[in-house]
This record gives structure tokens, C-alpha cells and sequence, in this order.
């Protein structure tokens, strides 16, 4: 049912009745204090206070013909302060000291019965507040049921239109998000663990998958949505050793990372020690090296135009090993003395021995292989291309053949060079977005799953955490302008890095029972929420609190099931115990620990 059928109900003879026909025997009571953003409504039924419920919606007749302005139940008070001892009395409660079985009520919105040619619109603003003795009338049965829906649809029509469930108000009325102001202002999926956070992550997936140039890149750090199988998604997997040792490529959903992209800053957090008093030299050689290295693969294959512009951080290819030679070359070179006959030791002799040791102990990691030493075709001209090609293009590109939704396994990267990995993932698509003719840029979004592994609060701790800190940073601020969007997905949002979390605009909370996770959140929402976030500790399995630009209403959500649920349920123990016949598999896990791949996926894939 569109939403003009819907609204059509209220008008009969052309004359427009609007939802909220209410007659004044309806109204629970008047109003008889105003704030900013708040009211305080004076109750005299008791009958009717007692049917009242916070965090309820309620309607309050505007000054204005035609609105209404819509509020949520925030306190309930029956009792009389003045009989109260002094001492039992609050700071907000003194302000009213009559207040006798009063209601206060955040406002939230107006309700517009016509804007121009549209009826029944909902804003998020507020033009007008109640006069004193004002009626305020529940919003409740049918009457809630055609307000939520007209809420919908009001989204529902456009193009634009997001669902991820239904108002827990009205189950029969679905909850949709601007799904523009979503991406363009970032969002924040929060929940701890059990509460379907991953679920909701898989909902959101799908529906992107469906649309025609879809673009998404979701980073999935224990393969838990590799289940997830659409025509608009794609699977990719960080190359293991044994990818490698078989040349498998772009083409096979294997990416590789290899050592060459990593900027200067990269560099030196992986390969330097700055503790030790030879890392300026040490830096410097290096930056030195790898310049001249590129420069001669640029020579070799007659690339003068960027030869003459090209950078340190450039992502040019460049011979690996003899960068390595040229080190132990400067650490044992010995040059003319000042006397004839004789030699004494380099500018850098024995200065970069503790830098060539650690720069060969990340050649010989073979759990490295993706990096350090990835197939010969990573590091021919054109491979760059391909891997751009993967990243960014959406889904009708001819490219990827399937999918715009771009899902990277990460399960088998190594926890220490995680924040590295993803950062520098994270820094290459922004720079190729910056450097794309602005209407060429093909709008795409990061979906950070597990935020809080790579993008903490205390980065600053370690070089390798810094490079995912300063890209995913730099996204959340400006990532708006080159049409990357940012979705931060956490457990435990009180980890997660506060400068990426207070650029974000849209939050999605499901149950937090951790103090501290729920402060933060509660911190990032605006204050004339009152109560409503206090439902954040006792929701139930699959239910969200979603607040921010993308939803007309701050509303308490069920979510949907996805199509396809993600492979992240907590293991059953007890059930698990009691079986007999459960398969032992300690020795394939041990050979898996040993080769540093999953066994049973290779044997699948192959």
C-alpha cells in the first residue's frame, strides 16, 4: 500500500481530518510549564496518569492550525514535593515545587497535517512550542498505528529509503532511515556481543547489495560473514602462504598488500625502532633506498612523466631485494682514509645492522607473504589497476562481474600488523577518491567491523596503530567531501577512537550492559533525549535504539532478520558437552597453526 492511498482515508468532500482528530474529552491533561525542549503536563485523572508510559509518544496541540508537536513521555510523577522532607527533594523538582501528578515530555518533532500538495508530514523541528494549558492527547491504537506509518512512508516512497525492522511501538509499521544522511553523516553500530549486532550489520549489507552501483567495502575480521551470498556481493580473502605458493590472484578473491604501497610513515612503524639511537640514520637511508629504487623502475619501463614527480609515498613498484642489498652495502662499507692506503669506515657502517636484522625477519615471515613477498604479477605496472578496479568500482562495473558490495576476510592476517593492513586499505581508497575528478567519484562506504581492534582509543601507543588512526581520522572528517562514508561497528564503543566516534551522526545501539559503553553513547545523543537511552542495558536480543540525521523519529527498533544470517552465534556449551559423537579435530587445527591457513577452507575452495 503507497503512502497516498494511505492518507486518503482522512479526507472526505476534499476536507483534510488529518491523524490526530482528537476531541477534548481525549486529553490527558494540560500543560503548565514550557522549556526549550520540554514540557511539564499537569494530570488530573489519575486513571489517565496511570495509563501513561515513559518513552510513549504523545501529541500536544500546537498555536498553530493544522500541527501538532510530538513529544515522548520522559517522567512520571504522582506525589506531592511539599510532603516530602526537605532533604528527599531534587534540584529539578524545586523548580516545580507544586508539581503533583505531572508528566514530563521531551518534544521530539512536529506533525504537519498538509505541507504544500504532501498530508501527514513529519519534521524534526520545532517552530513553535506548547502555550500554558495546552491539551496533550496519547498517541495510541489506530491512531499510532496511522502516525508510525505515515512515518514509513513518508521515507518509504523515495528512493532513498533504508529498512533494517519494524517500531517496537507498532510492530506493524516499518522503521526506514534516510539512507543518504546515513552514509553521507557516518554511523555507528553498537551493540555487546549476543545483542545482533552482526545481524544488523548482515540486514544493512543485503539491502545495499540489492541496489544497481552498489559500492561498499565491509572489513571482516573472524570470516563470520562469509555466509552472506547475494549477486551483489563479492568475497575477498588477505592472501595466506599457501595462496602464494600457488599464484593466486585478484581474479580468485586473493588480495594481496604488498610492501610497496605502504607509505613512509608505514615504513617506519614496521621496520624502525625509534628507541634505538641509530633510527634517524636509519630512516633516513631507508626513505633514501626505496626513492631510488622506485626511480629506477620507472626508468626501466619509460615512465618519464611520473618519473619527475613521483614521491617516497607514490605507490610505484620496486625490487625488494636489491633495496636490501644497497642496506648491507652501507652497514659493512669501508671508503678511502685520509692517508694514502688506507680505509676507515662509511657514513653508516654498523649504523643499520638492527634495522637490516628486522627487515629480513619480515621477508622470511611467511605470514608476511601477502606483503613482503607477494607474487611476481603484484608487482607489475598495471596490477595497481586491477586492485583499484576490486576496491572501488561498483556493481555494474565489468570488472567485478558480481557484486559492489566488497566483503575482505581478514581472519588470517596477523593481529600485530592488523591496524596497518586495514589503514593502509582504508588510506588507498581515500587518496584514489581524492584524486578522482569530482564527478567521476563513485560514492563508496567503509563498514568497520570490530572498530575497536584497529582504531582505539589509546593509538597513539604504537606506530603500527597510528596508520589506521590517521586514515580512519581523516575519512570521518573529511571523508564527506569525496563521497566515502563510514560506519563504525563495535562491542565496545568505549574503546573505540572518540575524534571518529564524534563525527558520526547516526547511531544504532543494541543491549550494552558495560557502564563505561554506555556513557559514551549516551554522551554522543543529544541531551532532550532524557530516559530513552536508559533502555540501553535491558533490550532485548535483535532491538536498537536509532537516533541521528538518517531517522525522522528516535525510535526503539526490532530488527529484521537478514536473508542470510552472519556465522557469528555464541556456541551452545552445555548442548555441545552433552553430545557423544562430536569429531575430534586437534590435529588439523595443529596443522593449521603450523602452515598459518585454514585447512578445511582451502580443502573446500579447492
Amino acid at each position: 500500500m503507497g503512502f497516498k492511498r494511505i492518507t486518503e482515508i482522512y479526507f472526505i468532500g476534499g476536507e483534510n481530518l488529518g491523524i490526530f482528530d482528537y476531541q477534548e474529552r481525549d486529553s490527558l491533561g494540560k500543560v503548565f510549564a514550557v522549556d526549550t525542549a520540554s514540557v511539564i503536563l499537569n494530570v488530573d485523572n489519575i486513571e489517565k496518569l496511570r495509563s501513561m508510559q515513559v518513552n510513549r509518544l504523545v501529541a500536544l496541540r500546537s498555536s498553530r492550525a493544522g500541527q501538532h508537536l510530538i513529544g515522548m513521555v520522559n517522567k512520571i510523577v504522582r506525589k506531592s514535593v511539599n510532603e516530602l522532607p526537605a532533604e528527599e527533594t531534587d534540584e529539578e523538582e524545586e523548580i516545580y515545587p507544586n508539581e503533583s501528578n505531572s508528566v514530563r515530555i521531551t518534544l521530539i518533532g512536529t506533525f504537519f497535517d498538509r505541507v504544500l500538495e504532501q498530508t501527514n508530514v513529519f519534521r524534526r523541528t520545532l517552530e513553535t512550542v506548547p502555550e500554558i494549558d495546552a491539551s496533550c492527547f496519547p498517541i495510541d491504537g489506530v491512531k499510532l498505528t496511522s502516525f508510525m506509518t505515515a512515518i514509513s512512508f513518508q521515507s518509504g516512497e523515495e528512493r532513498n529509503a533504508l529498512s533494517l525492522g519494524n517500531y517496537t511501538l507498532d510492530d506493524n509499521a516499518i522503521a526506514y532511515l534516510d539512507a543518504n544522511k546515513f552514509f553521507q553523516r557516518h554511523a555507528v553500530i553498537v551493540g555487546s556481543t549476543g545483542s545482533g549486532k552482526s545481524w544488523t550489520t548482515a540486514k544493512l549489507l543485503e539491502q545495499v547489495a540489492t541496489l544497481d552501483n552498489s559500492n561498499a567495502i565491509l572489513f571482516d575480521l573472524h570470516g563470520e560473514y562469509k555466509t552472506l551470498i547475494d549477486d551483489g556481493i563479492k568475497h575477498y580473502r588477505i592472501a595466506g602462504p599457501g595462496d602464494i605458493e600457488l599464484g593466486k590472484d585478484i581474479e580468485d578473491g586473493i588480495l594481496c598488500f604488498p610492501y610497496w604501497l605502504l607509505g613512509y610513515e608505514d615504513m617506519m612503524g614496521m621496520l624502525v625502532d625509534r628507541s634505538d639511537q641509530n633510527a634517524p640514520n636509519q630512516s633516513m637511508v631507508l626513505s633514501r633506498t626505496v626513492i631510488e629504487a622506485k626511480r629506477k623502475f620507472l626508468e626501466e619501463i619509460g615512465e618519464e612523466e611520473i618519473l619527475n614527480n613521483f614521491t617516497v609515498d607514490s605507490p610505484v613498484p620496486y625490487n625488494l631485494s636489491e633495496v636490501l642489498d644497497e642496506l648491507i652495502r652501507l652497514d659493512t662499507e669501508m671508503v678511502p682514509g685520509a692517508k694514502k692506503d688506507t680505509v676507515k669506515q662509511g657514513e653508516f657502517n654498523g649504523k643499520l645492522s638492527r634495522f637490516i636484522a628486522r627487515l629480513e625477519n619480515k621477508v622470511s615471515d611467511k605470514r608476511l607473504a601477502f606483503m613482503m613477498n607477494p607474487p611476481e604479477s603484484v608487482n607489475e605496472w598495471g596490477w595497481m589497476n586491477r586492485l583499484s578496479n576490486a576496491l572501488l568500482s561498483g556493481r555494474d562495473h565489468q570488472y567485478l562481474k558480481k557484486g559492489g558490495v566488497k566483503i575482505i576476510d581478514l581472519s588470517e592476517v596477523p593481529s600485530d600488523i592488523l591496524p596497518m593492513v586495514i589503514g593502509r586499505i582504508a588510506s588507498l581508497i581515500f587518496s584514489l577518491q581524492q584524486w578522482t575528478k569530482k564527478e567521476d567519484r563513485h560514492p563508496i562506504a567503509l563498514l568497520c567491523d570490530e572498530a575497536h581492534l584497529y582504531i582505539p582509543e589509546n593509538a597513539r601507543s604504537s606506530g603500527i596503530t597510528d596508520s589506521a588512526q590517521r586514515s580512519f581520522e581523516r575519512i570521518a572528517k573529511e571523508g564527506r567531501k569525496y563521497g566515502i562514508g563510514l560506519v563504525v561497528i563495535s562491542q565496545r564503543p568505549s574503546e573505540v577512537n572518540k575524534t571518529i566516534l564524534s563525527q558520526c551522526n547516526n547511531f544504532i545501539s543494541m543491549r550494552l550492559s558495560n557502564a563505561e559503553d554506555q556513557n559514551v553513547i549516551k554522551r554522543l545523543l543529544p541531551d532532550n533525549l532524557g530516559g530513552f537511552t536508559d533502555l540501553l542495558p535491558v533490550l532485548d536480543r535483535g532491538e536498537a535504539l536509532i537516533v541521528g540525521d538518517a531517522s525522522l523519529l528516535p525510535s526503539r527498533v526490532r530488527i529484521s532478520e537478514p536473508n542470510n544470517r552472519p556465522d557469528s552465534g555464541t556456541i551452545d556449551f552445555w548442548d555441545e558437552w552433552m553430545k557423544v559423537d562430536k569429531n575430534n579435530s586437534v590435529e588439523e587445527s595443529v596443522k593449521s597453526w603450523r602452515m598459518q591457513s585454514m585447512i578445511t577452507r582451502k580443502l573446500v575452495e579447492n
